[in-house]
């Protein structure tokens, strides 16, 4: 497994936001699975995983695949106790770093209870409006 991905997963599964951050590439651009709108930016996609991963809890990563520069990581977990599974769709830039990550998760119920969730904890977070330019 590239150290780029495996370090990801360790750090994701650990819930250590701060190991997260130098992974991503300074234009990362991040997909997220409740709306069809674009992050960009290492702060800004590092903050919104931030809040992810106090939301998502039984968080596993299933497996694994793929080479070189495009990986999948299939996971499961709950939302508010609804059950879900996903990928994390990754792309590897030239230095080994996350430009590219998508999120692919079902079923639709929670989706929704994980935006639901989300704009809960971002409201309450007086730096998240900075980051708000950055969606695209």
């Amino acid at each position: 497994m590239h150290a780029t991905i495996q370090s990801f997963h360790d750090a994701v599964l650990a819930k250590d936001d701060d190991a997260i951050l130098p992974l991503f590439a300074e234009d990362v651009r991040f997909m997220p699975p409740t709306y069809w709108k674009t992050w960009t930016g290492r702060a800004a996609v590092s903050a919104v995983l931030g809040h992810v991963n106090a939301v998502f809890t039984d968080f596993t990563y299933r497996r694994v695949l793929g080479e070189g520069r495009d990986w999948m990581l299939a996971f499961k977990c709950k939302v508010e106790g609804l059950d879900a599974v996903g990928v994390d769709l990754i792309t590897l830039n030239d230095d080994g770093l996350i430009q590219e990550f998508e999120v692919a998760m079902r079923p639709h119920k929670t989706i929704g209870a994980l935006r639901e969730a989300m704009m809960a904890r971002i409201a309450k977070d007086p730096d998240f409006a900075t980051f708000r330019e950055t969606i695209s």
